[in-house]
């Protein structure tokens, strides 16, 4: 699995019910219903990914973050995971009130667009950057949103959710110099993986 979902696995424990909104072809559904014996669900966009992802017999249905998050009812699930699409949705700020509504836990994945790298190429250049992180062209990414750690926080600050984990890793999950320090990470992490919940919960 790509590194950032093997993280999100290792924060859902055993026997949780699970929902993997933009869950791809349903790599970290399946592993969690065979190594953690979770109720795994998923939505996917692309009705190609949906479709291999059922031919595995996964519980995946063709979906759009942005309009269908509103059909699901409160506490449905024990966490829902939205991994490297939050910068893709068109109303991320709404998907994340959804996400917390729907689940008592939500884990958000994103590369960091405050990695030194991105300011260095932007600054350079004078050029969006393209990096193996953020690897397409502005003209070609589904990226309409891109944000820092320093904006993710300072949004779940705004709205009311609690940070209970966070992690900056680069793209071969090395953590360490930045582990305590939000400013570092967000200078040298390249992803960024956020357990939040409720203040109230």
């Amino acid at each position: 699995m790509r590194l950032d979902l093997r993280l999100i696995a290792e924060m859902i424990p055993a026997g949780a019910k699970v929902l993997d909104i933009g869950c791809g072809d349903g790599a970290l559904l399946e592993h969690l219903e065979r190594e953690k014996g979770a109720d795994a669900r998923g939505i996917e966009i692309d009705m190609a990914q949906a479709t291999a992802a059922v031919a595995q017999g996964l519980a995946v249905i063709h979906g759009d973050a942005d309009n269908d998050l509103a059909f699901y009812p409160d506490d449905a699930f024990d966490y829902v995971v939205l991994s490297r699409t939050i910068h893709a949705v068109e109303k991320p700020r709404e998907v994340l009130r959804h996400m917390l509504r729907i689940g008592r836990h939500a884990i958000v994945s994103f590369p960091n667009f405050g990695h030194w790298e991105v300011r260095m190429k932007l600054l350079l250049t004078g050029r969006m950057p393209v990096t193996e992180t953020w690897g397409r062209p502005w003209h070609e990414t589904p990226n309409i949103h891109p944000c820092t750690i320093l904006d993710f926080i300072d949004l779940c600050e705004k709205d009311g959710y609690a940070v209970e984990q966070w992690l900056a890793v680069d793209e071969k999950g090395l953590q360490a110099p930045w582990k305590r320090s939000v400013r570092l990470a967000n200078l040298f992490g390249e992803q960024a993986l956020f357990l939040l919940r409720r203040r109230n919960s």
